[in-house]
């Protein structure tokens, strides 16, 4: 077994001969400095990478203060506020820190500002507002009774992710880190310039990690220093007159402030993307890439490798963009939380290599009374492994203060352990990919493949109650012997279906978001060309609501391929005599109750082929049915579990019409799971429980052997 290697370590200054035996005893070839710590000249001639953490955006508030009209960007809008006469004063920085953002006062608000009456959606016209710098209001003049927003750009006087580590680290004496806007030329001059001394003075340092590149992702606190809005995909942050000055030249209308609001929404991935945010997001994905590129020819030019964070600044860097690939990284590094966000870095094409940090960082928020760093880490794993067994990343690693790890008892166990299980898989696939389904299954949703692995997110890995019933889907999805696509409405009308490649479809979420459809759901040549590809063959799941749009008599646009409906009060008076039978397919390794989560209320059966397996009370929780010749799936909701995952899969053949074929590789226990690398001639069968289990393993359809796993053990069997 590879004893060395793939492992990235973290230090700082006073973690010199630890860092050192930590090396060896885990066989780390990086090592890392990271916010907040150092890299000791010590350890810069020790036998291994050296990645340095490299910001181009901030460390250099002499440069920021000496150029306040370059100093980064947002886009804010300020509370609704009710009038209760003929004008109305709005306090813009209410509810904002002060310490974070700053009114920008320097250009003219009248150009780049928009008061909007909320109660009828009309922009107000600049000559009925004034901005008073005084008091720091807009003055308007109103209709009584009439609510009303001001959106206005604010100067980041405070980087973001640095504000964030200095409260949660509760650092006390770091001054606060100013961010400046890259794309100006003339801090763009400025920073190129720096990068080139900076490679010059670090000889030692092999690899550039930037964190990211030039515009940080929606990250704003209350006045409270709490965080009032976080929206990791969020661009409310890549804004300036300079750049919005070029968007405008380059898509041929003029740019509203609303376009990046967005009624106080902020273009949340849960909302159907406009054409002018998609707009928005092409432009700024050509000239990020641009400019991302010369910084990266830099960092060659000096024969260092270049890195990329998948967080932070990482704006405009959209990895599964079409322009990403021309930027020239050698590697993309990211933030490991489950499965999903593990496959949302391990799947980039256009770079040599993909690294992903585990969890838990080694923060004291983390590592401290009452705090189970070692649980976490399990628990990471435990979603981590099965999808890495699928789409592998090349390296792991951690980041934090190295000295929490060290000292807390039993940590640098649990590491050796998930380094040593790492290794073994890289050994035992030598390269090849694990057996996958003869056929693929596409995500539906109005992203598609630019935020492949990303749906259903608000950010990174964060559970929230509204979700979790989603996320799951793709939780499920990451670690299955299964090809999955992200494909769009546009991709359905395009003719995506008409390969035979895709058997099954799957659209998951709540009515109205960009994950279920919205409206897309009402165009004509969606619905029949979804009905006419289930119906000659095809497979369609829906979670939640799918295809959800209230419209000529139906809530589900696609009721009569799904056998369901939603009770929406209109049909009350219609009565319903559905009746469950769980005996299918789809149950047969269960045993107990199915988790729906937060599941999805008064779902009921309708026509003639449906079959309800689940039920609560007198409405339906999952759902199967015949369509001509394809069948389709409903679930109320379907949160991650290692059970869920056996039903999700087992779904999933039934409604591609393959249920023979499931059992090529297979096995039994629903908290086991396997993958195949034929290559090899090697299978690892998984235990996902914490506790002991026993399996049987079937090879074509055949028992070959039954075992006893270990709670939480990876076997590798030979076939």
């Amino acid at each position: 077994m590879e004893q060395r290697g793939r492992l990235t370590l973290p230090t700082d200054a006073d973690m010199v001969e630890e860092t050192l035996r930590l090396k060896e005893l885990l066989g780390a070839d990086a090592l890392r400095d990271c916010d907040g710590t150092t890299m000791p000249d010590e350890l810069l001639s020790a036998d291994a990478k050296k990645y340095a953490t490299y910001y181009t955006t901030r460390k250099d508030n002499e440069w920021a203060k000496a150029n306040p009209e370059e100093i980064q960007q947002e886009y804010l809008i300020s509370d609704r506020i009710t009038a209760r006469s003929n004008t109305l004063r709005i306090r813009l920085m209410k509810g904002f820190h002060t310490e974070q953002l700053k009114v920008n006062e320097i250009d003219d608000p009248k150009r780049w500002w928009e008061v909007i009456d909320r109660t009828t959606g009309e922009v107000v016209p600049t000559d009925q507002w004034e901005y008073d710098k005084t008091t720091g209001e807009v003055e308007i003049h109103t209709i009584p009774y009439h609510q009303y927003t001001v959106s206005f750009l604010a100067f980041l006087i405070w980087d973001p992710v640095h504000m964030y580590n200095f409260i949660t680290n509760d650092w006390k004496d770091a001054p606060h880190q100013l961010t400046f806007d890259v794309r100006q030329p003339k801090t763009q001059k400025h920073v190129k310039e720096k990068l080139k001394q900076w490679c010059i003075e670090h000889p030692d340092i092999d690899v550039v990690r930037f964190t990211t590149f030039f515009h940080q992702f929606t990250l704003t606190f209350d006045e409270q220093k709490r965080e009032k809005y976080v929206e990791w995909f969020g661009y409310s942050a890549s804004v300036s007159p300079y750049i919005l000055e070029k968007f405008e030249k380059w898509v041929g209308y003029k740019f509203r402030p609303e376009f990046i609001v967005d009624q106080g929404y902020h273009n949340s991935m849960f909302r159907v993307p406009s054409k002018e945010f998609k707009d928005f997001i092409e432009f700024q994905m050509i000239e990020v890439s641009k400019l991302a590129k010369e910084m990266v020819d830099i960092v060659h030019s000096y024969g260092k490798e270049a890195m990329m964070f998948l967080g932070d600044h990482w704006i405009g860097t959209e990895p599964y963009g079409k322009y990403f690939a021309n930027i020239g990284l050698d590697a993309v590094v990211g933030s490991v939380g489950d499965g999903v966000t593990m496959r949302m870095i391990s799947d980039i094409k256009g770079v040599k290599y993909t690294e992903g940090r585990l969890l838990p960082y080694f923060f004291p928020d983390v590592f401290c009374e009452g705090g189970d760093p070692i649980g976490e880490a399990e628990e990471n794993w435990l979603k981590a492994r099965r999808a890495i067994l699928r789409s592998p990343l090349d390296r792991i690693g951690y980041g934090g203060y190295l000295k929490l790890a060290s000292e807390w008892d039993g940590f640098i166990d649990t590491i050796q352990h998930v380094v040593g299980e790492f290794r073994q898989i890289h050994e035992n696939m030598q390269g090849s990919s694990a057996y996958m389904a003869p056929f693929k299954v596409a995500v539906l949703n109005c992203w598609g493949n630019l935020r492949r692995w990303m749906a259903n997110q608000v950010h990174h890995a964060i559970w929230h109650r509204e979700i979790y019933s989603y996320v799951g889907v793709l939780e499920c999805l990451s670690g299955m012997p299964i090809d999955v696509e992200f494909i769009t409405f546009e991709d359905i009308k395009n003719g995506i279906l008409d390969n035979g490649e895709i058997k099954v479809i799957i659209n998951s979420g709540d009515a109205g978001t960009a994950f279920s459809g919205d409206k897309n759901w009402i165009d004509e040549k969606v619905v029949t060309t979804i009905r006419r590809f289930v119906d000659n063959g095809g497979g369609f799941i829906g979670v939640g609501e799918p295809s959800a749009y209230q419209f000529e008599g139906r809530y589900f646009q696609l009721s009569d391929v799904l056998g369901v409906d939603r009770e929406m009060n209109f049909s009350l008076s219609t009565d319903k005599y559905n009746e469950m039978d769980p005996e299918h397919f789809i149950l047969e390794d269960i045993d107990g109750e199915v988790d729906f989560g937060e599941g999805m209320s008064r779902i009921y059966a309708q026509g003639e082929n449906y079959q309800i397996l689940c039920m609560d009370g007198e409405y339906s929780q999952l759902v199967v049915n015949t369509y001509g010749k394809g069948h389709s799936v409903y679930f109320a909701g379907l949160p991650y579990s290692p059970q869920n995952c056996r039903i999700l899969l087992r779904a999933i053949y039934y409604a591609a019409g393959m249920e023979d074929e499931m059992k090529k590789f297979y096995v039994t226990n629903v908290d086991t799971e396997l993958a195949v690398f034929e290559k090899t001639k090697k299978i690892a069968v998984i235990n996902n429980a914490k506790e002991a289990r026993e399996t049987d393993l079937y090879v074509h359809g055949k028992k070959v052997m039954h075992l006893d796993l270990e709670p939480m053990e990876m076997r590798w069997v030979e076939y």
